[in-house]
């Protein structure tokens, strides 16, 4: 079990890391602008339970697998990316057909959005790179089992993270719910989350791994 003072360390290192956006973030409030603050929230609980599996991978040692294998980085990497432009062809395709016939709800429901939500964080390769680059520097082996801390301080950064994500949901949301006052301005929500979607896939793919950004 880590102590008072290490875990005490380690939220408030966590929480400056979370707070910078990354992909995980922009998700979410993207979501958020898009469908409202209900949506952000799906959204957000989907990455949070993607987040367990880091913590899993961690503990079993994954984690420094993808760390160490350009190959696997590279192919969770590129795989991640592709899963973002994809959702911003697919938004952009539907920003076309809102215009065309817009008394039609294409709207994801709630589930979707918590499973994409998932998809993003586990195929977001810097989280797992930030449990092997950061996280180790806080466990103790003369604190007792390494997996029972990276669990317990990982419980620490799930908990910040869902904090933060519930601050940039409520945000967002509230950014929605004014954009479905301006019709002219919400016919273009769609088109604005396919951009975002295609430009945060294109950043993840070219990104290094040496980069900060894990959220």
């Amino acid at each position: 079990m880590p102590t008072i003072p290490t875990l005490l360390t380690f939220t408030v290192a966590a929480t400056l890391l979370i707070i910078v956006p990354g992909p995980n973030v922009i998700y979410i409030i993207t979501r958020g602008i898009d469908q409202g603050r209900r949506a952000a929230i799906a959204s957000a609980a989907g990455v949070e339970i993607g987040m367990l599996f880091h913590i899993g991978a961690a503990v079993l040692g994954l984690s420094a697998l993808v760390a160490s294998s350009e190959l696997v980085f590279n192919i969770v990497k590129y795989a991640g990316a592709a899963y973002l432009i994809w959702m911003g062809i697919i938004s952009l395709r539907s920003s076309v057909s809102n215009l065309q016939a817009p008394e039609i709800s294409r709207r994801a429901s709630f589930s979707r959005l918590f499973t994409q939500g998932m998809i993003v964080n586990v195929l977001n390769p810097k989280v797992g790179l930030f449990f092997v680059a950061f996280l180790p520097q806080f466990i103790d082996p003369g604190r007792g089992s390494s997996a029972s801390q990276i669990l317990v301080l990982g419980g620490v950064f799930v908990a910040v993270a869902v904090m933060s994500d519930l601050v940039y949901a409520f945000a967002s949301g509230s950014i929605g719910k004014w954009l479905n006052t301006h019709a002219s301005i919400a016919r273009q929500r769609d088109r604005f989350a396919g951009i975002v979607y295609i430009a945060l896939g294109a950043v993840a793919a070219v990104s290094g791994s040496s980069s900060a950004k894990t959220r």
